[in-house]
C-alpha cells in the first residue's frame, strides 16, 4: 500500500471525528448566546403586559404556583443581561422579579405576585422599532381591577334626563405604538393626549358623559375596546387615530363609519357565536338576541346594524364638517370601512384620523397643544351638533329639545310597509328637505321599522 493512500485511509475518518465532536460545540454555543438584552412593562385595567426584548427567537415555558402566587418563565438556552430591578411594578399585580440560570444555559425568571392570574405568553417579530420581543401578559380572570376602572355607567335616573354617553377610544397603546412620523412622533401619544382633551370637553357640556377606553399607555384588543363601550352603555363610539402613508405626501383628516361589507361579516359572527345571543343590542337600550331562532335573530341584527350604520354616517358627517373648518380634509365626505373597532352592531361608531403623521407638516401639528385642541373642539361640535338633532330617548338633550318646540309637539313615526318619505312628509305637513335634515337623512331611503322623528309644524 503506497503511504499517500494509508495517510488518505488515516485522516478521512478523523476529520469525520473531530467534525462530528466540534459542530455540536458551536451550534450550542450559537443558540445559547441568545440574550435577554432588556424589559418593559405595561399595566393596564384588566391585564399586565411583560415584553422581553431578546437577541433571537427564544423557546419558552411557563406555569403557576399558588401558596404564595407565582409565575415561572423558563427560557432555554439564555442569559440574562438586563436588570429587572428598574422596573417601575406600580399599577401591576407583580411584587418582585427574581431571576437566575438554571441547568447551565437556560435562565429562570420568577414573578411574585399579589394574586392568582392567568398567563399568557407569545413571541413578536422585529417591527421598526422593536427587535425579537417574548411577550407574557398577565390577566385578571377575577375583574376585580376592571371593575375599579371601568364601573359602568348609570345611563336612568328617576327624572328621565340621563346623559348622552360617548366613549372615546385612543388607538394604539403600550407595546403598539401606531405610526410613527418623520421626527419620531407617535401615533399611540398623540391620540392618547387628543382623546383626554375631548373627554374633558364632552364633560364640561351639560347632558354629556365621556368615557375613554384606555387612560394610559397601554395596549387593549380591538374588540374589547367596543366591549368596554357596551359596559359602558354608549350612545357613540368614538375611535382617535392618526394616519400614516409610505410616502410623506398625503395629508389631511378623515372620519371613516362601517361599510356594509364589514356588517354583513360582524352578523355572521354574531350569529355564529352562541354567547353573543344574551348579550344586549342597542348600546344605552336593551334587545337580546337570546332564544331567538337563527332567522329572527339575523333579521334583528340586521336591522341594528343598518341603524347603526346610517346613525354612524349622520353623525360622522356632522363631525367631518366641523373638522373641515380647523383642518384640511383628506376626502370631502365619510368614508367607510371594516375596521373592527366600528364593528358594534348597537353602536353607532366612528373612527377619526386626526391627520396623516408621516406627512412632516401635520405631524409637528400634531405634536402641538394647540392645535390637538382644535381637532378635539371640533369632533365635540360635530357630535354635540348631531344629537342636538336626534337626542336619543330619555336623555336631557331629548328633554330640552322636546320643551323647546313646545310641549308633545315632537312626535316620532315608525316606517311601515309602503311608506315614502315624501308620503310621511305630505301627512304630517313638512318636507323631505326637513325631515332628511331633522333626522341627518344623507337621502330620501327609508325601511321598514325605522323610526324617524318629525319636528313640529
Amino acid at each position: 500500500m503506497r503511504i499517500a493512500e494509508l495517510k488518505t485511509r488515516l485522516v478521512q475518518p478523523l476529520a469525520l471525528l473531530l467534525a462530528a465532536l466540534v459542530l455540536p460545540v458551536l451550534a450550542g454555543t450559537t443558540v445559547a448566546g441568545t440574550q435577554v438584552e432588556s424589559a418593559r412593562i405595561w399595566p393596564a385595567p384588566d391585564h399586565t403586559r411583560l415584553v422581553f426584548d431578546t437577541a433571537g427567537q427564544v423557546e419558552h415555558n411557563i406555569f403557576s404556583l399558588s401558596g404564595p402566587s407565582r409565575l415561572v418563565i423558563d427560557l432555554k438556552n439564555t442569559r440574562q443581561k438586563a436588570d429587572f430591578s428598574g422596573l417601575d411594578l406600580s399599577g401591576s399585580p407583580i411584587k418582585r422579579i427574581r431571576s437566575a440560570p438554571r441547568n447551565g444555559n437556560d435562565l429562570r425568571v420568577v414573578l411574585d405576585l399579589e394574586t392568582d392570574i392567568k398567563p399568557r405568553s407569545f413571541q413578536l417579530e422585529p417591527n421598526q422599532q422593536y427587535g425579537h420581543r417574548l411577550v407574557v401578559d398577565l390577566i385578571d380572570e377575577s375583574g376585580s381591577r376592571l371593575e375599579k376602572a371601568t364601573k359602568p355607567t348609570v345611563t336612568q335616573n328617576s327624572a328621565g334626563k340621563r346623559d348622552v354617553i360617548v366613549v372615546i377610544d385612543a388607538g394604539h397603546g403600550g407595546e403598539d405604538p401606531g405610526a410613527i412620523g418623520p421626527r419620531g412622533t407617535r401615533e399611540k401619544d398623540v391620540v392618547l393626549k387628543m382623546s383626554k382633551t375631548l373627554a374633558d370637553l364632552i364633560n364640561d357640556q351639560p347632558g354629556y358623559t365621556a368615557k375613554l377606553t384606555r387612560t394610559g399607555d397601554y395596549y387593549i384588543g380591538l374588540r374589547n375596546r367596543t366591549l368596554l363601550a357596551r359596559k359602558y352603555n354608549a350612545d357613540l363610539f368614538v375611535s382617535v387615530h392618526a394616519d400614516a402613508f409610505r410616502t410623506p405626501q398625503p395629508k389631511g383628516a378623515s372620519v371613516f363609519a362601517l361599510s356594509q361589507r364589514g356588517a354583513t361579516s360582524e352578523t355572521a359572527r354574531w350569529l355564529a357565536n352562541s354567547e353573543n345571543r344574551s348579550d344586549l343590542i342597542g348600546g344605552a337600550g336593551g334587545l337580546s338576541l337570546d332564544g331567538r331562532n337563527d332567522t329572527l335573530a339575523g333579521v334583528l341584527l340586521d336591522l341594528s346594524m343598518t341603524a347603526s350604520i346610517n346613525a354612524s354616517l349622520g353623525v360622522g358627517s356632522s363631525v367631518l364638517g366641523k373638522l373641515g373648518r380647523v383642518a384640511k380634509l383628506h376626502k370631502p365626505g365619510v368614508e367607510q370601512a371594516s375596521f373592527v373597532v366600528l364593528k358594534s352592531p348597537d353602536i353607532p361608531s366612528i373612527l377619526v384620523e386626526a391627520g396623516f403623521i408621516s406627512n412632516p407638516q401635520e405631524e409637528k401639528n400634531l405634536s402641538t397643544e394647540w392645535y390637538r385642541n382644535k381637532l378635539a373642539g371640533a369632533i365635540m361640535k360635530g357630535v354635540d351638533d348631531y344629537f342636538q338633532k336626534t337626542p336619543p330617548p330619555g336623555t336631557l338633550l331629548a328633554w330640552q329639545k322636546q320643551n323647546r318646540q313646545g310641549g308633545n309637539s315632537v312626535s316620532q313615526y315608525r316606517i311601515q310597509r309602503g311608506d315614502t318619505l315624501s308620503g310621511v312628509a305630505r301627512k304630517n305637513q313638512t318636507t323631505v328637505s326637513e325631515l332628511m335634515q331633522y333626522n341627518d337623512l344623507r337621502d330620501d331611503r327609508v325601511m321598514v321599522g325605522q323610526t324617524i322623528r318629525i319636528p313640529a309644524s
